[in-house]
């Protein structure tokens, strides 16, 4: 077995820096969820998105990339699905009011939630789809995608952690529940947007 040579993974350790700490669906949501309920609360979240994102580089470099690319409409099937899911999370987060005992009944994304939203996040599966099958020799295949899927949790997860604790930090300004509902109408719009490119480039 030949493992990735050493400037392989420097750029495949680039790749997932770029990919994970950048705008996305993901960010916007960790965003919010840090300033509504606090970086301790949105532990389960940001978790879920790391492990998720791992198994969606090992079941894709396994095989499930070949699937999709002989059923391209399983691909548009995608978009449909996590256009729907994106607005009911984009109005969780609009019609959360987080802060203090007026919210009891609102609460922040769970592991197995965070997790399985990757299934329908369209950049999850750009960027999975990406790592897998760019990074990964045929030759090389199952030691290969173990390396990116530990690079991908190694790099991502502070990556994603910066925006949790970016929305911890402005936690203190948004004690006014006006103040709050505002943030989270922009954050819920700025997820909306996050999806448009995506469905843009569609046939």
């Amino acid at each position: 077995m030949t493992l990735m040579a050493p400037d392989v993974i420097v750029a495949l350790c680039i790749f997932c820096i770029v990919s994970t700490i950048t705008p996305g669906p993901n960010n916007m949501m960790l965003l919010s969820s840090g300033a509504t309920f606090g970086f301790r609360r949105t532990l389960p979240h940001l978790f879920g998105i790391s492990i998720g994102c791992v198994v969606m580089v090992v079941l894709l470099g396994f095989g499930l990339a070949g699937v999709i690319g002989r059923m391209p409409w399983l691909y548009t099937l995608l978009h449909v699905v996590s256009a729907a899911y994106l607005l009911y999370l984009a109005w969780r987060i609009a019609t959360s009011a987080g802060i203090g005992g007026a919210s009891a009944r609102a609460r922040p994304l769970g592991f197995l939630d965070a997790a399985t939203f990757q299934w329908v996040n369209p950049k999850a599966w750009a960027m999975t789809l990406g790592a897998s099958t760019s990074f990964s020799r045929p030759d090389h295949l199952m030691s290969d995608v173990m390396i990116v899927a530990l690079v991908l949790a190694a790099c991502g997860l502070p990556c994603i952690m910066l925006w949790a604790g970016g929305g911890t930090a402005v936690r203190r300004l948004l004690t006014c529940p006006a103040t709050l509902r505002a943030f989270n109408i922009g954050m819920a719009l700025l997820l909306v947007g996050s999806l448009l490119p995506g469905l843009m480039r569609q046939p």
